[in-house]
């Protein structure tokens, strides 16, 4: 349980973060993709996840059974049958140089973000101060969600496994929070606070998101993470590392496996869309990349 928790705690935080695109750029409403194309012997899967979500809204449909089984192998953000990737997790989200929130927040904010955790966690940042935000920011999530919440990353990974099929990582943990690191602690902490201050608004926003996520329209669902109020500030910045550039790094990988074996790809469904989106990188390089309702 302490290992999931921990997957579930960096994977959600990497999500709301990590979803920065221009929400006017037309998009497919879809969130699974079969790729065909030069070099492909047989068809591969992209699938778009919400990576921290209720069991009751998790939607593992007839046609993603089929993606998975028809596939010889699975391709997640991260390694997650990696033996090391648990024990890497949990060091990755501790703040390095003996920093803790307290050097970074002024005193009413520490207090402000202090309570919440308090009367959410019945931790407060005594306990949990030498997280880095992402953890922090994890943890206030799963706070609004009425259920032990469920993880598209775990399942696929379990799904896997069930079937003896290997399952591989995208890119590496340290290349994965390279691109988070690039965000000042002091900006992250920001959207943090501002979570605290107004927890409906920030609850009624995740669920927005959630039911925005199940109606498959990836636009939507893009401008409405761009324009969150509890982003902390202009992160529009940072979209190139986080997005573009990470995107870019994944196309040679996808093609690759996807030439060796039939694979099936699950990352975080902001990655899908937009100019720099996976989708459109694979059909600019001549593959044909068709949305599966």
């Amino acid at each position: 349980m302490k290992n999931r928790f921990t997957v579930q705690l960096l994977s959600a935080g990497l999500l709301f973060v990590g979803v920065l695109t221009n929400p006017a750029q037309a998009q497919d409403n879809a969130l699974l993709y079969e790729v065909t194309g030069p070099g492909l012997a047989k068809s591969s899967y992209l699938y778009g996840t919400f990576h921290l979500i209720c069991p009751t809204d998790m939607q593992i449909t007839d046609a993603i059974k089929k993606a998975i089984g028809d596939s010889q192998q699975v391709y997640l953000e991260l390694d997650m049958d990696d033996p090391a990737m648990m024990g890497n997790m949990q060091k990755a989200m501790l703040m390095t140089g003996n920093k803790t929130v307290k050097d970074l927040l002024s005193p009413e904010d520490y207090t402000v973000l202090d309570n919440y955790l308090k009367q959410k966690m019945n931790m407060g940042l005594a306990q949990l101060g030498m997280l880095k935000p992402i953890g922090l920011m994890s943890m206030m999530y799963m706070t609004m969600l009425p259920c032990q919440p469920a993880s598209y990353d775990l399942t696929f990974a379990q799904m896997a496994a069930t079937d003896k099929k290997e399952v591989f990582g995208l890119e590496t943990l340290d290349a994965e929070l390279a691109a988070l690191d690039k965000i000042p602690l002091t900006e992250q902490l920001k959207g943090l606070v501002d979570m605290a201050r107004n927890p409906d608004g920030a609850k009624k926003e995740f669920a927005d998101l959630i039911a925005i996520y199940k109606s498959h329209d990836l636009a939507k669902l893009m401008g409405t993470m761009q324009n969150s109020k509890f982003s902390g500030g202009d992160f529009t910045q940072y979209e190139e590392s986080l997005l573009g550039e990470r995107n870019a790094n994944w196309i040679p990988v996808i093609e690759k496996a996807a030439r060796e074996k039939s694979t099936f790809f699950a990352f975080g469904a902001g990655h899908l869309g937009n100019e720099k989106g996976v989708v459109n990188l694979l059909r600019k390089k001549g593959y044909a990349v068709k949305p599966l309702q």
